[in-house]
């Protein structure tokens, strides 16, 4: 059964009370799982725009949700020790009684690594970490308390790298996901990780399969245009177009239509073996998009 989940880029314009709406409306609609990015600036060249601190807002969120599963994704292994990262995301988990998700990544954003002072490293350098962090975060939850509930705490890793992420994602991960909406790129990454699995005898069908990307929903073509002018004042690339231009643009690399199209496309994509899809919310302050997709497009998928 496919599900859906709720997926927010916090550092474009994510503030206290947005999230505070966002995670009561993931929790009550009925969507599956409720993530949001780790980065401290707008990655679309908005710096004025707010983003409250990853892990601050991930344990209100343990007390501000009842039942929804929730994390990171993903929390790059160089903002934090391995060890102070193993230690928060177990008190948020004990907090919310089992229900985080910790994705982690070797981080890839130069940029803000450099506006904030945090050493970047050479891509091999930073798999490395990423690998030996693993190892080290699953070694002081069997030294320290609280330990997660669910120990060790289930890891989210992303990547399609058939020489150390397909691999490391085999050995190491309850959830594997491919950020962005790309039908022959996941047959290929998913049939490599199948391999990785056998060849360390893992059932494949232990990893969860997930898929991120955005959407613009409409009941009818005049909401969709609406949303659609929405979307293009905060996502990078989109400034200046029409509202009829975005939704062309769009229509491939996101879920675009109504309802019952977006539902539609879900299903088919979901037939490949896609267990969740991850739908980034860009509009903070459409909970009205959240009730739709709820009503309309989750009994229609799962």
């Amino acid at each position: 059964m496919t599900k859906i989940g709720i997926m927010i880029e916090g550092q474009e314009g994510l503030n206290w009370d947005r999230w505070r709406r966002i995670c009561h409306d993931a929790d009550t609609l009925g969507f599956d799982s409720l993530r949001r990015s780790d980065h401290l600036i707008s990655l679309m060249s908005a710096p004025e725009r707010d983003c409250i601190e990853t892990w601050a807002s991930l344990a209100v969120a343990a007390e501000w949700t009842k039942r929804i599963q929730f994390g990171p994704m993903v929390s790059p292994m160089t903002f934090r020790l391995p060890a102070i990262l193993a230690k928060m995301a177990a008190s948020v988990d004990a907090l919310s009684g089992g229900r985080v998700i910790l994705g982690v990544g070797a981080g890839w954003n130069e940029n803000e690594h450099s506006v904030f002072g945090i050493p970047f490293y050479t891509e091999k350098e930073r798999f490395d970490h990423l690998e030996t962090g693993i190892r080290t975060m699953r070694d002081t939850w069997t030294k320290s308390n609280p330990k997660p509930v669910h120990n060790p705490m289930p890891l989210l890793m992303g990547g399609k790298g058939r020489k150390r992420t397909i691999p490391l994602v085999a050995r190491e991960a309850s959830e594997w996901n491919v950020s962005r909406l790309d039908v022959d790129l996941y047959r290929e990454a998913s049939t490599d990780l199948e391999a990785s699995c056998r060849e360390i005898g893992r059932d494949p069908k232990t990893i969860r399969h997930s898929v991120m990307t955005s959407y613009i929903i409409g009941r009818d073509k005049s909401e969709l245009r609406e949303r659609a002018a929405q979307v293009s004042k905060i996502v990078g690339g989109l400034g200046g177009m029409t509202p009829d231009e975005v939704i062309e643009n769009r229509k491939h690399a996101w879920f675009v239509g109504t309802p019952e199209e977006i539902a539609e496309r879900m299903r088919g994509v979901a037939a490949l073996g896609v267990d969740l899809f991850m739908l980034q919310h860009f509009l903070l302050d459409d909970s009205d998009a959240l009730k739709l997709l709820a009503s309309d497009v989750i009994p229609a998928v799962g």
